[in-house]
């Protein structure tokens, strides 16, 4: 007797659920593109040696864009802000589910208000001058932080808060200790020890080095020495801020651009080169030897 086939009835598949889409912060991105503007000015004006508008030779703005604390581990601190204004951009504008996106766009905004209030403090006490593109910067990103506060979505009650912010501060906390770190020398190498030598030649033989704290090219000239630096024959010029009068030691010296060396009889003006320094000053730079 023929047995009657059975078929199989298999149950439908069930349809994968589609993934939702999530609108893009539009506030956010509008006004990270703004900051991308104006980093991105800053970026342009750099690679070209231009000069951004305002910020004519020896203006407040013109000192903070010459001076050491402009650049990064060797990149423009603009490019480091366009980039930083890029991520948070693009954040925005992902289809990300809503508190996780917001923790993520204000972790960024939050190091980036921090990163640009250490820079405009150290351009206000260290150089006595303040670059409105690096204000407006700035500001773009202050904004951005206090948007993104007050449209925080709806999450779980609580100490969100102090968790939150206890874990996003400690992470920048050490980012900006390491950011202290770079621009105070912590990580140079130590002094190289003929460097070091012909600065203190320089000193016990009454050679001066005049300049002012916020030159740029004063900057640069103890770059040279890196860490030896400290031992330069150095003459503060602008003792009671950038906009007083030159020190007196300064004035009867008739100093009237920086860096400047006194050498004996000598006057050089400008950065000088170890070598020329050594032969100035009467330092055996190519026979010296280190002390046994």
């Amino acid at each position: 007797m023929a047995r009657k086939s059975r078929s199989r009835k298999h149950a439908p598949a069930k349809p994968t659920p589609a993934r939702p889409r999530y609108a893009p912060d539009w506030i956010t991105l509008g006004l990270s593109a703004f900051g991308m503007l104006v980093t991105g000015y800053l970026v342009i004006t750099t690679l070209t040696t231009g000069t951004p508008v305002g910020c004519g030779v020896g203006s407040s703005c013109d000192i903070v864009q010459q001076s050491r604390w402009s650049t990064l581990l060797g990149l423009p601190v603009a490019l480091w802000g366009f980039g930083l204004y890029l991520v948070i951009a693009l954040v925005a504008g992902l289809g990300r589910a809503r508190p996780k996106r917001w923790q993520q766009l204000w972790a960024l905004s939050f190091f980036g208000l921090i990163f640009s209030l250490y820079l405009t403090l150290v351009g206000w006490l260290e150089l006595d001058a303040l670059c409105w593109w690096c204000t407006l910067s700035l500001a773009t990103v202050l904004a951005l932080v206090i948007t993104l506060t007050f449209r925080r979505p709806g999450l779980d009650e609580g100490p969100f808060w102090g968790n939150f912010l206890l874990g996003r501060g400690v992470t920048v906390a050490v980012l900006l200790v390491a950011l202290h770190g770079i621009y105070n020398g912590w990580f140079e190498a130590p002094a190289d020890p003929k460097l070091e030598a012909l600065a203190q030649h320089l000193d016990r033989t009454g050679a001066t080095f005049y300049g002012a704290f916020w030159c740029p090219t004063c900057q640069d000239q103890k770059a040279i020495f890196g860490a030896a630096a400290d031992d330069l024959p150095y003459f503060e010029c602008s003792p009671n801020g950038r906009n007083a009068g030159l020190a007196f030691e300064c004035a009867s010296e008739n100093i009237s651009n920086f860096p400047t060396w006194v050498i004996g009889s000598r006057r050089l003006d400008g950065i000088q080169t170890p070598e020329d320094l050594a032969r100035y000053s009467r330092f055996d730079w190519e026979g010296w030897q280190p002390p046994e």
